[in-house]
C-alpha cells in the first residue's frame, strides 16, 4: 500500500463548526420568529442550487425567508448566518502543523454555499492551512455523490489508496471508502491529532 500523500478535509465539523446546518437553521427560526418547518421546507427546495453555486445568498434568502415582508433585513439575517461559525482550535493547530511539515497535499472537500464558504476561508485564515479548496460551490458536486470524490482525485492527480479523507458525517466517510479512499470519521475534533497518528499521519 502506498503512503498517504493527500489529506482531503471536510471543513464543517472538522476544523470549523458546521456552517448553515439544521441546528443553525433552527436557531435562526427561534431568533427571528420564523416557522421552523416552513424554513426547513423552503431550504430543502433550494439547498442543492445554493451549495453548488447556482443560487447566491440573495436568491437563497428571497426563497427561504424574504418571500414576504419581515421586521428584520437580509443583512441582519446574513450576519446571523455568518456568526454561527467558530473554529475547533486543536484541529486547526493540527492542520497547521501538517501544512508546515510539507509532506502532504492539503485540500478541502466540503459542501458549502459560495458566500459562506469564502467568509469562512477568509475569517479563519484557511488559506494558511490548505493548498486547494474543492468546495461544492466551485465544483458543482456534493458529497456523498461518488462523482465528488472522483473529481477531487482527478483534479489533484492522486490515487484513492494514497488519499486520506477526513469527515464527521458517516455517510460521506462510507461513500469515500467505497471508492477506495482511506478514511477517518472525525467524532471529536479535539482528538484529531491522535486519530491521524493511528492512521500513520503524524503532525510534526
Amino acid at each position: 500500500m502506498p503512503e498517504v500523500s493527500l489529506l482531503l478535509w471536510d471543513v464543517g465539523g472538522v476544523v470549523l463548526s458546521n456552517g448553515w446546518d439544521l441546528e443553525a437553521r433552527r436557531a435562526a427560526a427561534a431568533r427571528f420568529g420564523l416557522d421552523p418547518e416552513e424554513l426547513e421546507r423552503r431550504h430543502l427546495s433550494v439547498d442543492a442550487a445554493f451549495e453548488t453555486g447556482r443560487l447566491d445568498w440573495r436568491g437563497y434568502l428571497a426563497a427561504t425567508v424574504f418571500y414576504e415582508p419581515r421586521p428584520f433585513s437580509p443583512p441582519e439575517f446574513r450576519r446571523f448566518m455568518r456568526e454561527r461559525s467558530h473554529e475547533h482550535a486543536a484541529a486547526i493547530a493540527t492542520a497547521r502543523s501538517l501544512r508546515a511539515d510539507g509532506r502532504y497535499l492539503m485540500a478541502t472537500l466540503n459542501n458549502e454555499s459560495r458566500e459562506l464558504n469564502e467568509y469562512r476561508i477568509r475569517t479563519f485564515r484557511l488559506r494558511e492551512l490548505f493548498h486547494v479548496f474543492l468546495s461544492s460551490c466551485y465544483t458543482g458536486h456534493r458529497k456523498p455523490e461518488p462523482e465528488t470524490f472522483r473529481h477531487a482525485l482527478d483534479v489533484l492527480q492522486r490515487a484513492p489508496e494514497e488519499t486520506l479523507f477526513l469527515d464527521d458525517r458517516p455517510e460521506n466517510v462510507a461513500a469515500a471508502a467505497r471508492l477506495g479512499l482511506r478514511t477517518i470519521q472525525v467524532r471529536d475534533p479535539g482528538g484529531l491529532r491522535d486519530q491521524l497518528a493511528r492512521a500513520g499521519v503524524v503532525a510534526g
